[in-house]
């Protein structure tokens, strides 16, 4: 696994996303409570940055159109969407979150 630093702890409010790139890779690192998540930030449905979505009960919203996505998963959880966005590794070390981009956890290539 190749991780690389994404953003400090302190960058991602609780209850939110903060959009980050990592090499050439969108991602929305999100924090539902004291967990983290890793998600390729682009709704599957409409091509808008999911970050800019509200993150409620382990799901992030894109705010298009109101899909929602499963952050432990990457699957859609209401329409419209009906595919997943890639998931990706994640760690906590220190103050700081790393994300590995090269390898997706749902199996889902990112677009």
């Amino acid at each position: 696994m190749a991780f690389e630093r994404a953003c400090a702890i302190a960058e991602v409010e609780a209850d939110e996303a903060l959009p980050v790139t990592i090499g050439d890779m969108e991602v929305a690192v999100a924090r539902n409570g004291d967990e983290f998540f890793a998600i390729q930030d682009l709704c599957s449905h409409a091509a808008v940055r999911l970050s800019e979505g509200e993150v409620e009960d382990c799901q992030i919203e894109c705010f298009l159109h109101g899909s929602r996505f499963d952050l432990r998963t990457g699957k859609p959880t209401s329409f419209p969407a009906t595919e997943p966005v890639a998931l990706f590794p994640i760690e906590v070390r220190g103050d700081d979150v790393y994300v590995d981009v090269t390898t997706s956890l749902n199996g889902v290539e990112p677009s």
